[in-house]
């Protein structure tokens, strides 16, 4: 049988052994009203945040060690088996390790895994750099990563899946782009661009080499075969949420349309950006033909000009951008370009078959690598 006391007007309500109801009865009325509803809907939503963190915080230390617990797994396999036997015969051990283990800990540890780890020991042989990895990329995005050849690549794409803090659908995306393939770093010689790579891996420093790329894909602005630069800067600011996952994490909209007072005229920049990583101002211009020498003259005062008038204390030099239509290579080789601070880079507004982009981007690296090389 239930029982009831009463408590400053209250009615207590004993359900259980462990239960007991709150409610206020009114002396003419029956009706019970809940107390304090406001109160305790704002308790219950920041109870649930607390439960929701909590949450992935158990996820992301499971995730990490399981990553670490792979790395050791897959480096003692292969110091141990794979190093010391003929490779038939550690690929039969591995098959056996494998049955053995997924048999009492599940399929986690199937042979196409092991292997997986033994990939992953051999690409980052070194734990530590494993270990500041680990604490943004989980498996997945490892798993990714792994496949590939190219230890520049390799390393390019994990360094920044850890400072910008790529889930594995962006990772994965980037890297279907080809985001590597039309950075200026993958143009570089194989030592510089290792390098650069270093300096972001010890002091998250970022440089223009890694943040620009070449072409941009601007195929999601819906642009038509006959277009004007306005109709591209329109286009740009409707997609601008797009446009600047396009240029990449860190840059932030500052205008459009920047107007520069130079003695008795007035000049327009089309775009002017912000990096947060590097502490820069971003020019940016768009043509729609190729690029034409000209162009380098007028860049050159517009990044003067925001040097002068623009630029905060603290601040690094402002950099320029022009986004063409089409390059010409020995234009941009023989005007100096970097010496200025200005990069040139083609756009793409419909994007072709991935694999005649590849056969492309493999052809201009070659080359321009070659050529790095040759002339060091």
């Amino acid at each position: 049988m239930a029982k009831r006391k009463s408590i400053d007007g209250a009615i207590v309500r004993r359900v259980s052994s462990k239960q007991f109801v709150l409610a206020v009865c009114s002396p003419r009325s029956s009706t019970r009203r809940a107390v304090g509803a406001p109160k305790s809907t704002a308790l219950l939503g920041e109870l649930r945040k607390m439960i929701l963190k909590a949450r992935q915080g158990v996820a992301h230390a499971v995730d990490a060690g399981l990553t670490t617990l792979y790395w050791h797994i897959g480096r003692r396999i292969h110091q141990d088996i794979l190093q010391s036997e003929r490779g038939e015969y550690g690929e039969r051990i591995v098959a056996v390790l494998s049955d053995k283990l997924e048999s009492e800990f599940g399929r986690g540890f199937g042979t196409r895994n092991l292997f997986r780890m033994i990939r992953f020991a051999e690409v980052f042989p070194d734990d530590r750099i494993v270990s500041a990895l680990r604490t943004q990329l989980g498996w997945t995005h490892f798993k990714a990563i792994i496949p590939m050849t190219d230890p520049i690549k390799r390393d390019f794409y994990s360094q920044l899946c850890r400072v910008e803090r790529w889930s594995t659908r962006t990772l994965e995306k980037k890297i279907g782009a080809m985001l590597f393939e039309r950075s200026a770093l993958s143009k570089k010689p194989a030592k510089l661009a290792a390098m650069e790579l270093k300096q972001l891996r010890l002091r998250d420093k970022v440089t223009p080499d890694i943040v620009f790329r070449d072409p941009y894909i601007l195929d999601f602005l819906g642009l038509k075969d006959t277009y004007s630069e306005k109709d591209a800067e329109s286009a740009i600011l409707r997609e601008m949420e797009s446009f600047i996952l396009e240029l990449g994490v860190g840059f932030c909209f500052v205008a459009r349309q920047q107007r520069m007072q130079i003695d008795d005229r007035d000049y327009y920049l089309d775009l002017l950006f912000y990096h947060r990583s590097m502490r820069r101002l971003i020019a940016i211009e768009l043509k729609m033909g190729k690029f034409e020498a000209e162009d380098k003259g007028q860049m050159e005062l517009y990044l003067s000009w925001l040097r002068k008038h623009a630029c905060q204390t603290g601040e690094a030099a402002p950099l320029g951008m022009i986004l063409c239509a089409g390059k010409r290579d020995e234009h941009i080789e023989l005007l100096e370009l970097q010496k200025s601070g200005i990069h040139v880079a083609s756009y793409k507004l419909n994007v072709l078959p991935k694999e005649k982009i590849q056969r492309k981007f493999r052809q201009a690296v070659r080359l321009v690598r070659l050529k790095s090389e040759k002339n060091a």
